[in-house]
């Protein structure tokens, strides 16, 4: 094919492979089991997907087992949503989930997951939408009846390079924010949690080491001989943080804890919802439920809305989600997307925590990240089955480690550089986001050429 052309998806190459129409039993660990859920923004998200065993794997992929490009349609819920499958990923098909395969013929394979995304795709979804009383939805017999309009062989490869490499670049920074948002939660745990410091000097002192040596070794990472070799300047720091450590662990009614270290309430450490100060009707930014994520501290979507009842946060505060399955899906955001001085609101299913004005601003979001308090978080939820809801004053009351100020200070000078950076690599994002979907349907359309674009 050398030009552009109006076809059906079934003539084009494309098959589709239904689900099967079940779901298997979850499990602990296992193989991801992909449902509507994981397909975001044309990706496959495997946060919150069932984990099932190897027989039921076997068993759910033997009729629609994807394959690398093949792209995972939604029938239901949000008909004509999709995501592609990547290289080397190992899943199983949910319900009201059907798969498009290119056999090559007429559709570039990598191509036919940005042929779904453009608006003859949904004005075909749309023609064959099926409106229903609880949920609308798709045909599997007319969904290859879809007539779009076929690139050339060459321009579908000219525009998959160009959508793609800017989608590529947006998934490069999501990895990096995930291996930043590791780095800090790890740093976190070690100090103030497990105590790596205060146990390597423990332990040092046991064996007639230099207890001094050997937190800055639990710190850093580095061997004794690494230590040697780093800048004067750093080891220094290094060496002060490890000073704040002391060498010895006291029982407390929380267990092991370093000695000096006070126990108390949670509330003297975090002010849970405290009060802030929105008009009713006031223009204001608006963050909604659904575009918190449950990995890493970034939101999805901030609009302005009118501002009615909700909750009301400032920059610096975390918000927690409170109701069920929310809470137990680890949906949290910390607020840095407010201009200054600005009051920011949204649903009242949230819990606004805010660190006392001692403590960084940040450390409500990693204290809402820990296992520890989102265990509590979740013992305190009280009402019905479907809808509990985390108890505010039940967490405020509950006994907590009081932080010491100086080591504090130090851990928001790492903390603060890499919520920075993930904050960055997130505006970043937007602007790629920004560009590709304004590019994509210009391309589809042969409005914008693609060969003109690629030189």
């Amino acid at each position: 094919m050398s030009v552009s052309q109006k076809m059906k998806l079934n003539e084009a190459g494309v098959t589709l492979i239904d689900c099967d129409h079940k779901t298997p039993t979850a499990q602990t660990s296992g193989y991801p089991y992909v449902g509507i859920p994981q397909l975001k923004n044309g990706h496959i998200r495997l946060d919150g997907a069932r984990l099932i065993s190897e027989e039921d794997f076997v068993l759910w992929t033997k009729k629609a087992k994807p394959k690398h490009n093949d792209v995972i349609l939604s029938r239901r819920c949000n008909p004509g949503e999709s995501a592609y499958v990547p290289e080397g990923l190992e899943i199983a098909l949910g319900q009201n989930l059907v798969l498009l395969r290119s056999n090559g013929s007429v559709i570039y394979p990598p191509f036919l997951r940005w042929l779904v995304q453009g608006n003859e795709w949904w004005k075909q979804v749309n023609k064959f939408l099926n409106v229903g009383a609880v949920f609308n939805s798709l045909k599997c017999k007319d969904i290859p009846n879809f007539n779009l309009t076929i690139p050339s062989l060459n321009e579908q490869k000219r525009i998959t390079d160009i959508l793609s490499s800017l989608d590529n670049k947006i998934e490069l920074n999501n990895k990096v924010n995930q291996t930043l948002e590791s780095i800090t939660q790890a740093i976190f745990k070690s100090w103030f949690i497990d105590f790596d410091p205060v146990r390597a000097k423990i332990a040092a002192k046991l064996e007639g080491k230099n207890p001094e040596r050997a937190a800055m070794c639990a710190i850093s990472g580095k061997s004794e001989t690494e230590l040697e070799q780093m800048p004067e300047d750093d080891f220094a720091e290094l060496q002060a943080t490890a000073a704040l450590f002391p060498d010895e662990l006291v029982e407390s009614e929380l267990g092991e804890v370093p000695k000096g270290w006070e126990v108390g309430k949670l509330q003297e450490v975090i002010d849970l919802n405290p009060r802030r100060t929105l008009k009713k009707d006031s223009l204001a930014p608006y963050l909604d439920m659904k575009n918190v994520r449950t990995q890493g501290h970034l939101v999805d979507e901030v609009i302005l809305r009118n501002m009615t009842s909700g909750t009301k946060f400032i920059n610096g505060d975390t918000l927690l989600a409170r109701i069920t399955p929310c809470l137990e899906n680890g949906k949290t955001a910390y607020v840095d997307f407010l201009l200054d001085n600005e009051v920011g609101w949204g649903s009242t299913e949230f819990i606004v925590l805010r660190p006392k004005e001692h403590l960084p601003t940040a450390l409500g979001y990693f204290i809402a990240r820990q296992e520890n308090f989102r265990t509590l978080a979740i013992q305190s939820m009280t009402g019905t089955s479907g809808r509990q809801r985390a108890n505010a004053d039940t967490l405020a009351n509950q006994s907590w480690l009081i932080y010491p100020a100086d080591l504090m200070i130090v851990f928001d000078k790492y903390a603060g550089k890499y919520l920075t950076h993930i904050k960055n690599n997130g505006l970043q994002n937007g602007i790629l986001k920004n560009i590709r979907d304004a590019l994509l349907p210009k391309l589809l359309s042969g409005e914008l050429d693609a060969t003109l674009l690629k030189k």
